[in-house]
């Protein structure tokens, strides 16, 4: 799959995928003959992982290090689970403060629906 197919179905621009390699978050792609990058399945499940921790918020920095870990073999799977716990407690902390936020936007919103039919009320009569 060249870099094209991947950018329109992951929604990923081309530009931020080949910044992706250019970082490290994806393990280098293999390129064709003419030059282009050609994505492999392995590849593919990097920019799947890349996109969903990035979705959650997850620094560039952040994946780096893990990505740099997991390349360098088994020894390091304590650290890479310790970074993912701490970034799970973060993420668990920002949709419970999202919670708090929708919670209050529905009692605005409440409010504006009252006083419509408040003031509809008034017009009928």
């Amino acid at each position: 799959m060249n870099i094209s197919e991947v950018s329109k179905k992951y929604n990923i621009p081309t530009d931020t995928l080949r910044y992706y390699e250019k970082m490290g978050l994806i393990p280098s792609v293999n390129r064709r003959e003419s030059g282009t990058r050609d994505y492999s399945e392995i590849d593919i499940k990097w920019v799947e992982f890349i996109k969903c921790m990035r979705s959650a918020g997850l620094p560039v920095k952040v994946l780096k290090e893990y990505v740099d870990l997991f390349m360098q073999g088994a020894g390091t799977s304590k650290r890479r689970k310790e970074i993912l716990l701490t970034q799970r407690d973060e993420l668990a902390e920002k949709i419970k403060e999202l919670k708090k936020t929708l919670k209050i936007l529905d009692a605005k919103i409440d409010i504006y629906d009252t006083e419509l039919q408040r003031h509809e009320k008034k017009l009928k009569k």
